[in-house]
């Protein structure tokens, strides 16, 4: 875990062999996958956490308050990321499209809920489904998500609104429940 902590558990730390603790690193996971990083991608997601932390550490900049909740954070960042990389990837797709025959979707069967929500939160602005993710799959408090956002609690309580909402007609548009 991390060490050299001062007493108001602050201040400068170092790493052991690893930063992130068994269930730190299931969080992790959790949120990738949650945030849409596929199965094959979430090593290198919880690798990209791990990094950032030693990095933090190397640096000198003091530990955060909740190590768990700062890993989710980031976590959901590269989620982001990879969702904005794989848009750029589809735009560059479309062009392609034109020149290649249509592929016929996977036989991998899901229930349809999984499916309806997954498509739900994809269809979510970046800024709502990182805000549902952390909250509902990551757990954290409204405080915790606006301190590690920077932005104010009444933002998150407004994109979470918001984001519910549009999942909820999602699914009944749908006929999901």
């Amino acid at each position: 875990m991390l060490r050299g902590r001062t007493r108001r558990g602050r201040g400068p730390y170092v790493a052991d062999d690893d930063p992130l603790d068994a269930a730190q690193e299931r969080r992790v996971r959790a949120v990738l996958a949650l945030g849409g990083v596929p199965q094959a991608d979430l090593q290198d997601g919880v690798q990209q956490v791990r990094l950032r932390l030693l990095e933090r550490a190397a640096s000198g900049r003091e530990a955060p308050r909740d190590v768990s909740a700062w890993a989710a954070v980031v976590a959901s960042n590269l989620a982001m990321d990879w969702h904005r990389a794989k848009r750029r990837q589809e735009r560059v797709g479309e062009r392609l499209a034109a020149l290649r025959p249509a592929q016929a979707p996977s036989g991998e069967e899901t229930s349809v809920l999984s499916l309806a929500v997954a498509r739900g939160l994809d269809a979510l602005p970046d800024a709502q489904r990182q805000v549902v993710v952390l909250r509902f799959y990551a757990d954290l408090p409204v405080r915790s998500i606006a301190e590690q956002l920077g932005v104010p609690e009444g933002t998150v309580k407004s994109r979470l609104h918001t984001a519910v909402r549009a999942l909820r007609a999602r699914l009944h548009e749908d006929e999901v429940v």
